[in-house]
């Protein structure tokens, strides 16, 4: 078993300004999150965020600190939301088994010492997609279904944006010290999000795109409002 990572720095809205696509990529596109057998994270200078992915198939996983944390363990100081966007799995905190099915969420506050991920079925593993956070106190551990999630509709088929926001890790359902997440899927015939582009000039966003077919691709605008950039991802980016 592996773990492996990497650092990003922040870049300020001047310096993105100069880029060109590889390095608008290089600088904000993670592709390879999802590696067989593998632990892969993306350590930020943004709030100190990671993002990262689990795909156990012939070996079960575990969560290992890294360099970066400073830590004895990865959630000594940290908290970590986890949505299965792959098969059925099992997610094993501190001795207690979560069943995740396709899309559950896993929430694993500061203090759980031992982590373990495993595919039910290695022909079809599961994908662990996970943030982390730091905390400053501990929170119990939450296993959230779509089923147990806040939905919200938005957008009409009309303008091309119908779609289903579900909440996930939101206060109201997991208390958390600042993590959230989520799962926006749009209705069939609707092709974008949120539009004009929005700023959320104090909050750190990850986005993963899930379920898009092969011979599809997302356009993901970014930049400021004014003058936005645009980054194509393919599935699991």
């Amino acid at each position: 078993m592996s773990t492996q990572y990497e650092t990003r720095y922040a870049s300020s809205p001047q310096a993105v300004k100069k880029y060109d696509t590889q390095e608008l990529r290089d600088e904000f596109l993670i592709p390879d999150l999802m590696q067989g057998d593998n632990i892969k994270w993306v350590y930020t200078h943004y709030d100190r965020y990671m993002a990262g992915g689990a795909m156990p198939i012939a070996d079960a996983l575990s969560l290992e600190t890294i360099d970066p944390l400073k830590s004895e363990f990865f959630l000594e100081r940290r908290e970590i939301g986890i949505i299965n966007v792959g098969g059925a799995g099992t997610i094993i905190a501190d001795g207690e088994e979560f069943a995740m099915a396709h899309k559950d969420a896993l929430y694993l506050g500061k203090g759980v010492k031992e982590v373990v991920f495993k595919s039910d079925d290695s022909n079809k593993p599961a994908k662990f997609y996970m943030n982390s956070a730091p905390a400053h106190t501990s929170y119990p551990t939450k296993h959230v279904s779509k089923v147990d999630a806040n939905k919200i509709e938005l957008g009409s088929l009309e303008t091309a944006n119908h779609r289903t926001v579900s909440q996930m890790i939101i206060g109201g359902i997991v208390t958390t010290c600042q993590l959230q997440m989520g799962m926006t899927e749009l209705k069939t015939g609707s092709v974008w999000n949120t539009m004009p582009a929005h700023v959320h000039d104090r909050r750190m966003e990850i986005y993963y795109y899930l379920d898009i077919m092969d011979e599809q691709a997302v356009c993901h605008f970014m930049g400021q409002p004014q003058e936005t950039r645009h980054i194509w991802m393919q599935n699991h980016e």
